[in-house]
């Protein structure tokens, strides 16, 4: 999969250091994977969940942290639209966020 930014991940790396190879791990293992539907997603991680309007929610660190992506099966693509923890997650609408560069 093409995952889209990686500076997202850095910047969330620079303020949570804990985080670094549970986030390493998940740009490895999505880059690496070539999904076609969610069924696939929940097979490489077993916790994600669908929220509807294409967004799905990883548990990171052990459920410490939430991470929110857009995938787009078709052309391969995986947008990070959020990456927090979950209080952070709380304010947010998942199914409604959008990519901002």
């Amino acid at each position: 999969m093409v995952v889209i930014s990686k500076t997202i991940i850095q910047a969330f790396i620079q303020n949570h250091p804990d985080a670094e190879n549970a986030m390493e791990k998940w740009y490895s293992d999505t880059k690496a994977a070539n999904w076609k539907n969610f069924s696939e997603v929940k097979r490489t991680f077993n916790t994600v969940d669908s929220v509807g309007n294409d967004r799905y929610v990883f548990d990171i660190k052990g459920n410490q942290y939430r991470l929110v992506a857009l995938i787009i099966f078709k052309v391969r693509t995986v947008f990070i639209l959020f990456i927090g923890t979950h209080k952070e997650y709380d304010k947010i609408k998942a199914d409604k966020i959008t990519f901002k560069k």
